[in-house]
């Protein structure tokens, strides 16, 4: 490689790593400086010393373990379905036709096309209607169908060689036997790609659990987040603003570090490069 393009690689992406990197490195900087400078030492970037007092001030302000739990539970419910559904579907559009699969396959993709805006009403009544407001249910149950996950996991089944299935199906395998012993290991890549997506989706969501929970049996962190800013004692205290900010997001980020290699390979494997 020249070193022109070198170059040309390297300073867009350097560019890129400094937008995202500089408020994420600000707020680190700031729920570690100790509470007082933050009106003393105006907005400087460094303080005195190294201080945890941010922290361990937001935990006590605010349940962020009950919100963490209620996160952790409703992530769960929806991608523990949302995985057997779309894993099942996947694989009857890869591999069997019937009447109308094609019809019923774009119809699943129009899913992707529609602004998550747009179903809020209709999902609200329909989470009353079932009595589940203000509960984990209702974070979860209208999420159960992903039609990216259908897509996804479909484009990566039809890259496997079909003759994996055609001996297993010599062998005797029942198909849902293929499915769990054939194609789903083939597919761990995807299927670990698909997982950090929802997880990343639905642990930052902020707009439906603001309209379908309002107490904090239920709330998860992000919800749970705007009550804390809305606290008295908090008001424009940067640093504690700052230190509840990372105590939401850093869960999310140790889990994508640990399988940012699997993420990536889930995506070369489907196709969707």
């Amino acid at each position: 490689m020249t070193k022109n393009k070198w170059l040309f690689l390297w300073i867009p992406a350097l560019v890129v790593v400094v937008i995202w990197s500089v408020p994420v490195v600000w707020a680190l900087i700031a729920s570690l400086r100790p509470p007082m400078e933050a009106f003393t030492r105006g907005q400087v970037w460094f303080g005195s010393a190294l201080s945890l007092a941010n922290y361990k001030r937001a935990l006590s302000l605010a349940p962020f373990g009950l919100y963490f739990r209620n996160t952790v539970l409703m992530v769960l419910m929806v991608l523990v379905v949302q995985l057997l559904f779309s894993s099942l579907a996947a694989f009857g559009f890869a591999f069997y036709k019937f009447k109308g699969d094609r019809i019923l396959f774009v119809l699943i993709l129009t899913q992707m096309m529609i602004p998550t805006v747009a179903l809020l009403v209709p999902n609200f009544q329909t989470i009353r209607v079932l009595g589940l407001y203000d509960s984990l249910g209702a974070m979860a149950v209208p999420f159960w169908g992903s039609a990216f996950g259908t897509f996804l996991l479909r484009q990566t089944f039809l890259g496997i060689p079909k003759d994996y299935g055609d001996a297993a199906l010599v062998d005797g395998c029942h198909w849902y036997q293929i499915l769990w012993h054939v194609y789903l290991p083939m597919a761990k890549s995807s299927l670990v790609a698909f997982s950090i997506s929802t997880i990343n989706w639905h642990w930052n969501d902020l707009l439906w659990p603001m309209i379908i929970t309002q107490s904090d049996k239920s709330r998860p962190l992000t919800a749970g987040l705007v009550r804390f800013t809305q606290l008295g004692e908090v008001g424009a205290q940067w640093g504690l603003m700052s230190a509840a900010t990372l105590i939401v997001a850093l869960p999310l980020l140790v889990l994508f570090f640990i399988f940012q290699k699997r993420f990536m390979e889930g995506y070369m494997n489907s196709g969707i490069k």
